[in-house]
């Protein structure tokens, strides 16, 4: 068995907002995850003290990392991480398709990550879609495209990850739904399971989406207090198995 955690830290300020890198830890490190992918992270910035939030979260919590920045500004960044204790390797970043109605929309982007578990490789991509429906739907058919779920070199099982912006009633949600599964519909005893806002969750917008090669074991989110108060997000937390492929 392995743990992914999904969480969206909200540059490590919480909905006290209270700026808090050390508490976003202990909240990753209580659920002693495998794989942790982050959204909202912040790299050198000055409104968050210039700390990078990437290399500080992987100091505390034991593991290596890799950041994409979506945001650049000068020496400044902001994007998504993946965290993880088990071997791995980057394969690749990229810039998402906007709406070209309003250039001025934040950037998105999706970070690739190859993870061996157990000695099969878990291909692992975070994203962090965006706000607006109809950047939504270019951005989850930019994924399920030649790009990122139709890659010719991806080979075996792979976890599609993040804040999604999109409840399970969107069009954004149903298109990546059609490539994979949703581990919370896939789980024993499936539960809607809300991660947003944190101090009470209405809205279940952070998804772990699977394809074939992925036995979801449990799907949950962390509802307790420190949970509730790190970030606007709580994390959603998915134990899972992976298939080992038949030898030839």
């Amino acid at each position: 068995m392995a743990r992914l955690l999904t969480y969206n830290v909200h540059r490590c300020v919480g909905a006290d907002g209270r700026l808090d890198v050390a508490r976003v830890a202990e909240v990753i490190a209580a659920h002693a995850p495998d794989v942790v992918a982050l959204q909202e992270v912040d790299v050198g910035r000055a409104r968050t003290g210039g700390v990078d939030q990437a290399e500080r979260l992987a100091q505390r919590l034991g593991m290596a990392f890799h950041f994409h920045a979506t945001v650049r500004v000068e020496s400044e960044l902001y994007g998504d991480a993946l965290l993880t204790t088990r071997p791995e390797r980057l394969v690749k970043t990229g810039r998402l398709p906007g709406d070209p109605r309003f250039p001025r929309l934040e950037p998105r982007g999706a970070l690739w990550v190859a993870v061996e578990i157990d000695g099969v490789e878990l291909q692992v991509i975070n994203t962090h879609l965006g706000l607006v429906p109809r950047e939504q739907r270019a951005q989850a058919a930019a994924l399920a495209g030649p790009e990122w779920l139709g890659a010719e070199r991806r080979p075996g099982p792979l976890a599609l990850v993040g804040d999604f912006n999109a409840t399970p009633f969107a069009a954004a949600y149903r298109t990546l739904a059609a490539h994979l599964a949703d581990a919370r519909r896939a789980a024993p005893f499936a539960r809607l399971l809300p991660t947003f806002p944190s101090r009470m969750p209405l809205l279940a917008i952070d998804h772990v989406f699977v394809s074939a090669g992925v036995t979801i074991l449990a799907a949950r989110t962390a509802l307790d207090p420190l949970s509730r108060l790190a970030s606007d997000h709580v994390p959603l937390i998915v134990d899972f198995r992976l298939d080992r492929p038949l030898s030839r």
